[in-house]
């Protein structure tokens, strides 16, 4: 008796998977004091940003902006609800755990820089990963290649005071993001600069993201909430709007890096 072969059926095809989003929040809540005094700061606010993901956030003085940040960079914990960074519960450590999980994962760029004047550029970037516990050696070649991604390699020897506004907030962007980082974190990073430092500052952040970082952007300029995927606005602490969507798995899998159209800028 033959026996006839049976071809196997072809496995359907795969749905992409978008990356797991390296920040989360969960309904997260933070009140400062008790009582009749108590202020909710942030109120049952949801949100993910992805790998390759630049979210900016937008609102009022007051709305929550600051907060929302602290929480994100594990500078602060939730009163309620839930934040995890890296797939890690931020609740569920205590503060020098929190300081680990954000020395892992977590870059912030601020409006002022803070760089410290008396080191090079190169020393800038590479402190970071010292205070790690990298070697300089090795912290020196991380940070010589994270100023290379933002274009400033040739400027590895030279000091903060000797650089323009955009240097030097490029510099911070490569030390938010040298070695494992991969979360960044921007507060007003545009605010003391120009329009031109402030669009060249803008570009790299949108680099550094479509490389695969996930960016969370607080800003006031429309102009540069236009860089990002999605803007999502603030108001007395709780989420009130947001335009754009979350990134898709198709989007992230194969989009080709966004700049903003004419008019948009």
């Amino acid at each position: 008796m033959s026996t006839v072969a049976v071809e196997p059926s072809p496995a359907a095809p795969r749905e992409p998977t978008a990356p797991a989003a390296l920040l989360r929040l969960d309904r997260a809540t933070r009140v400062h004091g008790s009582g009749p005094t108590a202020v909710r700061a942030l109120d049952a606010v949801s949100l993910e940003v992805a790998p390759g993901e630049l979210v900016a956030v937008m609102g009022p003085s007051g709305s929550g902006k600051s907060t929302l940040l602290n929480l994100a960079g594990c500078l602060d914990t939730a009163t309620d609800g839930a934040v995890v960074v890296g797939g890690v519960d931020v609740a569920s450590l205590d503060a020098r755990g929190r300081a680990a999980l954000r020395r892992r994962h977590v870059g912030f760029v601020f409006q002022d820089f803070n760089l410290v004047p008396a080191l090079t550029a190169a020393e800038n970037v590479s402190l970071p990963r010292e205070l790690d516990g990298l070697g300089a050696r090795a912290a020196r070649r991380e940070a010589l290649d994270a100023l290379e991604t933002v274009g400033l390699a040739d400027l590895a020897d030279r000091f903060p005071d000797d650089m323009s506004g955009g240097q030097r907030q490029r510099v911070a962007i490569a030390r938010a993001l040298v070695g494992p980082r991969r979360l960044l974190l921007a507060d007003e990073p545009t605010g003391a600069l120009d329009s031109v430092s402030g669009e060249s500052v803008m570009r790299v952040l949108r680099d550094r993201v479509d490389a695969g970082a996930a960016g969370l952007l607080v800003t006031h300029d429309a102009r540069h909430a236009a860089w990002a995927d999605r803007t999502v606005f603030l108001k007395d602490g709780r989420l009130v709007d947001s335009t754009g969507r979350p990134a898709q798995a198709d989007d992230l899998l194969a989009a080709a890096p966004r700049t903003p159209q004419e008019g948009e800028r």
